[in-house]
C-alpha cells in the first residue's frame, strides 16, 4: 500500500494546479477562464481513470514519472513517462497521438499498446474528456525519466500480436448512454465502464488476458488477490450492501461491512476518494443494479469436523476483533458475517489477509487505517483452511471448503512476492 506520505505529495500536487498551469509551457501568465475549466475537468478525469497509481513509481517516484511495473500473467510492463518532458515525456507529443494512445490503444508512432493501459475503457471517453486529461498533464512538473515500458520476454514483446488481440477483445468507441435508465445510472455507467475501469480487475480473464464478458465485474485475479464480484448478487457481490453501504466505502475505504486493503486501498486513496458525491452515489447506484453472475449454484457443504476445528481456532484467534458473531465494528474491523471476500468461490484474498495480515486504507474521512496482523507464522495449512471455512459457512453463510492444499500453495506464491 503506497505511504502516507506519497499520497500526500498527490494531494498536494492537486492544489498547486492553478500556480502550475501559470508557469508551464504553452500557458500565458494568466490563462483565460476556458482554459482553467478544462484543466479542472482533466483533473477530476485523471483522478477518476487513477493514471496517478499506475504512472508514478511506488518508492521515491515522481508524480506521473513512470517506472512502476505492472504486473500481467505474461510478464511486467513497466509504465511510461506522462509528464510534460519533450524528450522523455509526453510534451512534445500532438493532441492527436495523445487522444489515439487514450482511446485507441496506439503508441505515438502508431504501434500497438498493450492492455495494461486500459485503453479498452478509456475509449468511453470523449474525445474532449481526453483532451481535458492532456490539459492538466501540461501542468505538472516535467520529469526528464528515460523508461523502457515493454519489458515482456519473448514472444510477448512483440507488439504485432496485439492485432489479433484488438480484433478480439477491444471495442472502440464512446460511452452511448442508455435512454431506459436515469441520468444518474447513466452517469455511474460511464463511470464504472470508462475512466474508472473497473473491468480491468474485477472481470475474469481469458488464457489471452481479455475480459470473459459473459462473468462481466464477476470478479477476477490481479497481483495475488482475488478481486471480488462487484455485481447484484446476494451470495458473493453486493446485493446485501445499500446504494449508501458503496458509496461510502468509495469515499472512505471502509463502510459497516468491509474495509479496503491491497490494489483497491491504492484505488480509493488516489481515486474514488477524490470524486464528489454524487459521482459515488451514481457509481453505486449503477453498480448495485447489476444482476449476479455468481449466484446460481450452492456450495457443497463443509465437513462438521472441519467447522469444529475452525469455530475453535476463530473464538480464539479472530473473535476480539471481529466479534463472537462475525459482525466486527463498523468502520474498523469488517464484518466476516456479510463479507462477500469469505464467500468468494475463489479464496485467495481471503487466505493472503491470514496469512500476510494487511492495513487497511486511510483516508481524510477515515484517517484510522486499522491493521490485521499476520497468522502465516502461527497457523499451519490445515488451520488456515480450517478457520477461513468456518468463517465462509457460518452466520448464514455458503462457501465452497478451503483445502489445505489451497494455502499450501498459496504460501508458496506469496513467498515469492515482496509485497
Amino acid at each position: 500500500m503506497r505511504s502516507i506520505a506519497k499520497s500526500t505529495v498527490g494531494m498536494m500536487l492537486g492544489a498547486v494546479v492553478p500556480w502550475l498551469a501559470a508557469t508551464a509551457p504553452g500557458f500565458s501568465s494568466s490563462p483565460d477562464g476556458q482554459a482553467f475549466e478544462q484543466i479542472q475537468k482533466g483533473h477530476y478525469l485523471a483522478n477518476a481513470a487513477d493514471c496517478f497509481a499506475c504512472h508514478t513509481q511506488r518508492e521515491g517516484g515522481k508524480p506521473f514519472a513512470g517506472g512502476r511495473p505492472i504486473e500481467t500473467p505474461f510478464g511486467n510492463i513497466t509504465s511510461p513517462n506522462i509528464t510534460p518532458d519533450n524528450e522523455t515525456g509526453i510534451g512534445a507529443w500532438t493532441d492527436n497521438q495523445f487522444v489515439r494512445a487514450v482511446r485507441e490503444g496506439r503508441g505515438r508512432d502508431g504501434s500497438r499498446l498493450y492492455p495494461a493501459m486500459p485503453y479498452t475503457s478509456y475509449t468511453k471517453m470523449s474525445r474532449d474528456d481526453v483532451l481535458a486529461i492532456r490539459a492538466y498533464l501540461k501542468t505538472i512538473q516535467p520529469v526528464h525519466r528515460a523508461v523502457q515500458s515493454n519489458t515482456l520476454p519473448f514472444p510477448f514483446n512483440i507488439r504485432a500480436v496485439m492485432r489479433v488481440w484488438d480484433a478480439l477483445y477491444f471495442t472502440p468507441g464512446e460511452f452511448k448512454p442508455d435512454p431506459k435508465k436515469s441520468a444518474v445510472w447513466n452517469r455511474g455507467a460511464f463511470l464504472v465502464e470508462g475512466p474508472g475501469h473497473c473491468s480491468a480487475c474485477h472481470t475474469p480473464k481469458s488464457f489471452l488476458g481479455g475480459d470473459d464478458t459473459d462473468a462481466w465485474l464477476g470478479g477476477g485475479k490481479l497481483q495475488g488477490w482475488f478481486a471480488p464480484d462487484i455485481t447484484g448478487g446476494m451470495r458473493q457481490g453486493l446485493g446485501s450492501w445499500t446504494v449508501s453501504d458503496i458509496a461510502t466505502y468509495l469515499k472512505t475505504g471502509h463502510n459497516g461491512i468491509t474495509a479496503a486493503t491491497g490494489p483497491m486501498a491504492e484505488e480509493v486513496l488516489d481515486s474514488t476518494s477524490k470524486l464528489n458525491d454524487s459521482d459515488r452515489m451514481a457509481m453505486a447506484t449503477y453498480l448495485r443494479s447489476l444482476p449476479s453472475h455468481s449466484d446460481q449454484s450452492a456450495p457443497k457443504p463443509a465437513e462438521q469436523p472441519v467447522m469444529v476445528a475452525g469455530q475453535a481456532i476463530y473464538r480464539d484467534e479472530c473473535s476480539a476483533c471481529h466479534g463472537l458473531e462475525g459482525k466486527g465494528t463498523p468502520q474498523l474491523f469488517p464484518a466476516l458475517a456479510h463479507s462477500s471476500i469469505a464467500r468468494a468461490d475463489d479464496p485467495s484474498t481471503a487466505i493472503r489477509l491470514v496469512l500476510r495480515g494487511v492495513r487497511s486504507v486511510a483516508t481524510k474521512d477515515e484517517p484510522t487505517a486499522p491493521g490485521m496482523p499476520s497468522f502465516g507464522w502461527q497457523l499451519n495449512d490445515a488451520q488456515v483452511a480450517a478457520v477461513l471455512t468456518y468463517i465462509g459457512n457460518t452466520w448464514n453463510n455458503a462457501a465452497a471448503p478451503v483445502t489445505a492444499d489451497q494455502v499450501k500453495q498459496a504460501r508458496k506464491l506469496l513467498s515469492l512476492r515482496n509485497e
